[in-house]
């Protein structure tokens, strides 16, 4: 999907207001992790090396009912001004006379950082008055927000109707990623889902069941699957409703001929707070146990069908990867996908949080800041975000 791109755009003296996606972890006051951050220095660099006034507007988490001081961006502004080694300005609100006095004092090459937009109710609802205000900011708008592509918000949507649009750097390379998994693959084309609930990606598994060659299932989901196939798992997380459903996919799936992946042995404790776990048959999964981790014969299974492929995508952990007992799992895989030769797309904070856990980041070839809008994109549904923007 090719869109206008801000590399066409003349910025020069002019105001580009900038929707980036800086939801990003706060403790104590401090960016936790800067990764969404880091993502977005390349657009507003360039946008600065041309001359531009770059106005950025974000959002932080969930306020519920207006300004919120837990929800402040103000660290994220500190941590900006770091990065780029330049004075960011955070505006003193969203919108109104005192950041409009703000934007106005912004010189050639500033950055002056709007407060949280979801602080306005305008926001949430797409609301043309809102994003009206907003538009008074820029002389074009560059939308360098995947992570939040997916949601028709004021910041994402209206406001792209109101001004010149360009999709940014960012933008531009989670597309490019995610059409070269949607084209044309390089085969063998594996995916690897894991995560809580069947619930969360069953559009998408219905989706790749007609993409890929290999289909790797871990996590709290794949309990689902092992009880389509008859397993008693115990006091496992499972959604035992969903049980026909993955059933019907794995039908679909094996009249294709793809290979499908289950854990052969699990890890399993009595609690999640257990010291250690215990490695069983997924048959054997006792009653009174849960299963917290794929075992060491499906993390060998796993990596032996990744080192194979030449296409890879990820999304969702193996197991409870925050305690060390269940961690093994998820960090086999991460492991394995570094090392394999294919084209590899992770999505997904968890999976993202494994690899920088494994310490294996920079062996992958793309990592995407925004996992539920990588899953709707591949699931073959329209971004919001993207869409509004003009073709190239």
């Amino acid at each position: 999907m090719h869109k206008r791109s801000v590399r066409a755009a003349d910025v020069d003296g002019r105001r580009a207001l900038v929707r980036v996606d800086f939801n990003v972890p706060i403790v104590g006051g401090a960016v936790a992790d800067d990764t969404r951050i880091r993502a977005a220095l390349p657009t507003i660099q360039l946008l600065r090396r041309r001359g531009a006034r770059v106005i950025l507007m974000s959002h932080l988490g969930r306020p519920k009912s207006g300004p919120d001081p837990r929800l402040s961006l103000a660290p994220v502004a500190r941590r900006l001004s770091e990065l780029l080694g330049e004075p960011v300005t955070l505006a003193p609100g969203v919108v109104g006379p005192e950041v409009e006095v703000a934007a106005a004092a912004l010189p050639p090459r500033g950055v002056l950082l709007l407060e949280n937009v979801r602080f306005e109710a305008g926001e949430e609802r797409d609301d043309p008055a809102f994003a009206d205000h907003l538009a008074r900011f820029g002389d074009l708008y560059v939308d360098d927000a995947f992570g939040s592509a997916h949601r028709a918000h004021a910041s994402t949507h209206a406001v792209a109707r109101r001004l010149p649009a360009y999709a940014g750097l960012l933008l531009e390379r989670e597309m490019s990623a995610l059409d070269r998994l949607q084209q044309d693959p390089t085969r063998p084309f594996a995916a690897i889902l894991g995560g809580a609930k069947v619930s969360d990606k069953l559009p998408i598994l219905e989706r790749l069941v007609d993409r890929v060659d290999v289909l790797l299932l871990g996590g709290g989901m794949a309990n689902t699957f092992l009880l389509a196939e008859g397993c008693e798992i115990g006091r496992s997380l499972a959604e035992r409703d969903l049980a026909d459903a993955a059933r019907a996919v794995l039908t679909r799936a094996y009249a294709r001929g793809i290979q499908v992946l289950l854990p052969t042995d699990v890890v399993v404790a009595e609690t999640i707070e257990a010291p250690h776990g215990r490695v069983v048959h997924a048959t054997e999964i006792p009653e009174n146990m849960a299963v917290f981790d794929i075992g060491p014969a499906t993390i060998g299974r796993f990596a032996e069908a990744i080192r194979d492929a030449r296409t890879i995508f990820w999304n969702g952990p193996m197991g409870v990867f925050e305690r060390p007992p269940f961690a093994a799992g998820t960090l086999g895989v991460a492991v394995a996908v570094a090392e394999s030769a294919a084209f590899s797309l992770i999505g997904g904070g968890d999976s993202i949080a494994a690899v920088a856990a494994a310490g294996v980041t920079d062996c992958i070839d793309h990592i995407s800041t925004g996992g539920g809008a990588a899953l709707e994109y591949l699931e073959g549904r329209e971004l919001p975000g993207v869409a509004v923007l003009p073709d190239a």
